[in-house]
């Protein structure tokens, strides 16, 4: 006899999910900020202080489950926190732009110059992060799925030695990055442990050997390893982040040991389910710049309901949303969702 799933929590249905078991609905996966202009003015938690004051990075997070219907809280709206503790030079932006790190002031040049700070994770902005964890998981407890997140070391090197310098290193000495790169993975690690201890579920591991700057070879040849190392060193569910076309590299993603990917719109889900055969789940991958910050609400819908045709297990925003995101698009996801399932009900044996 074929039985309908129990209504779950979003915490519930988020780990489910991750984990390939059956879930009551597909959820609705933030794994990167939905954080908007919007947003930050309801709640009174504009950048930058959202960004370095644990309060106000839990209180704008919150809102991705409180006001758009999320199952997920993610409190790590920049990829710069790291970074920032490592001594890049970051500059801080009002509301209404991200933080960046400069990156024509980089500082290492190459693998001997790399020195970890014994404090790192005591400066303000990895504290701010662990506090706004403990913040959420004291204020929400199992009701909703907490994502933190960490930085791979292949975007480490980006911020810290300069993009353009990195990729050069990468073509002619690989065995010099390779070197970097284990240099700077217990950052990756060590941050990761941090935000469990401070009850995160699950964590977003951006690594930014986009589609467009790295080959999938490359990724198999610098990252596939090292990747599935994380698996075993940061004991819950990790979900990959890599933009742009990463097709070519999936089925390499997929043999990590990853929870998830959270993949581009440049790839098309039928195409990206196939890619990775069930091994791994995906979220995603809802366009950013051309649907969500551009369109109304029924072409968001009309987006969703093609990652839920194709079997994408949970659905979301491609990457870091743009800020002056109209709240309704954002809307628009969970309640399409809904709507779905309403037509497609989902039994169990």
């Amino acid at each position: 006899m074929m039985n309908a799933i129990k209504p779950m929590t979003s915490r519930q249905r988020v780990l489910a999910a991750l984990r390939g078991q059956p879930v009551d609905r597909t959820p609705v996966c933030n794994p990167t900020s939905v954080a908007t202009v919007e947003l930050m003015d309801l709640v009174d938690a504009p950048f930058p202080d959202a960004n370095r004051v644990p309060e106000k990075m839990a209180r704008l997070a919150a809102t991705s489950y409180t006001e758009l219907g999320f199952d997920t809280i993610m409190p790590v709206f920049s990829i710069i926190q790291e970074s920032s503790a490592l001594g890049c030079r970051i500059q801080w932006e009002e509301k209404d732009n991200w933080p960046t790190v400069k990156m024509s002031q980089p500082i290492w040049s190459d693998g001997d110059d790399i020195r970890i700070p014994q404090d790192w994770l005591m400066h303000q902005d990895t504290q701010c992060v662990l506090e706004a964890i403990r913040i959420l998981r004291k204020e929400f407890g199992d009701e909703v799925a907490i994502i933190g997140k960490t930085m791979g070391p292949w975007s480490l090197g980006y911020h810290c030695f300069g993009v353009e310098k990195f990729l050069l290193m990468s073509v002619d000495s690989p065995d010099e990055i390779k070197r970097c790169l284990e240099k700077m993975k217990q950052v990756t690690i060590d941050f990761g442990r941090a935000q469990i201890d401070a009850g995160a579920d699950a964590l977003t591991l951006p690594d930014h050997a986009t589609g467009d700057l790295v080959s999938g070879e490359y990724y198999d040849r610098f990252l596939k390893e090292m990747h599935t190392e994380f698996v075993d060193q940061i004991p819950i569910p990790l979900i990959l982040h890599i933009c742009g076309r990463t097709v070519d590299r999936m089925g390499y993603i997929a043999e990590t040991g990853m929870a998830a990917f959270h993949y581009d719109s440049k790839n098309n889900p039928e195409e990206s389910m196939q890619a990775v055969d069930r091994r791994i789940a995906l979220i995603g991958n809802i366009n950013n710049p051309h649907t969500l910050f551009s369109k109304g609400p029924q072409e968001v819908a009309d987006e969703t309901c093609r990652n839920l045709d194709a079997g994408i297990p949970l659905v979301g925003p491609e990457c870091a949303i743009p800020l002056q995101t109209p709240i309704e698009n954002l809307k628009a996801i969970p309640a399409a969702v809904r709507t779905w399932h309403q037509e497609h009900p989902t039994p169990i044996s």
